[in-house]
């Protein structure tokens, strides 16, 4: 969901970004009839998506998000230098609504480190509330509808936080990961 949103998001202000997704499941998967159901509710078909097991290869993205802390383990776990890069959606809308917007023209690395500033990765030990999104596997479609909304409500404010001037500007660019 957040892979599909994201991208969308960002065409529609004619920002080129190269946006994927990688998590823990195996290779191959399918999404739940129910993810299908909620995504083509909200005008994608996500049918021909299939998971991607997260690899250290695909660590390399200017900015990586998952969608709960045991994804940011993983990704740091696998290639410890991702740590500067690597956020839950929330955590980095958070701290990026602290920080600030990014400046017209400022490099989308810079904003990064900045809204890196301050971590600690003994919060990476413990789950949160605040900084993961429920996994809807195995709940009822509502669920996976409110998972979609906060979701797309996450998406919209880091679209408004990281390329909104830059969109303005039609020049920006950057790369995200997502995991799931």
């Amino acid at each position: 969901m957040a892979e599909v949103l994201l991208r969308h998001r960002l065409a529609g202000l004619g920002v080129d970004a190269r946006v994927s997704s990688a998590g823990l499941l195996d290779d191959g998967m399918a999404p739940t009839p129910d993810a299908l159901a909620v995504m083509a509710a909200l005008g994608h078909d996500t049918s021909g998506h299939r998971s991607r097991h997260m690899t250290a290869e695909a660590l390399s993205a200017d900015l990586l998000l998952g969608l709960a802390r045991r994804h940011v383990r993983e990704m740091v776990t696998l290639s410890p230098s991702a740590w500067p890069r690597a956020f839950t959606l929330k955590e980095f809308v958070r701290r990026a609504g602290a920080v600030g917007p990014r400046a017209a023209g400022q490099p989308f690395g810079e904003w990064v480190a900045a809204v890196h500033g301050g971590r600690s990765r003994a919060d990476l030990l413990r789950s949160s509330s605040e900084d993961d999104v429920a996994d809807p596997i195995g709940k009822p479609r509502a669920f996976y509808e409110r998972n979609a909304a906060e979701i797309s409500g996450l998406v919209d404010e880091l679209v408004e936080l990281g390329w909104a001037s830059e969109a303005a500007q039609a020049t920006g660019s950057g790369t995200a990961g997502a995991a799931s």
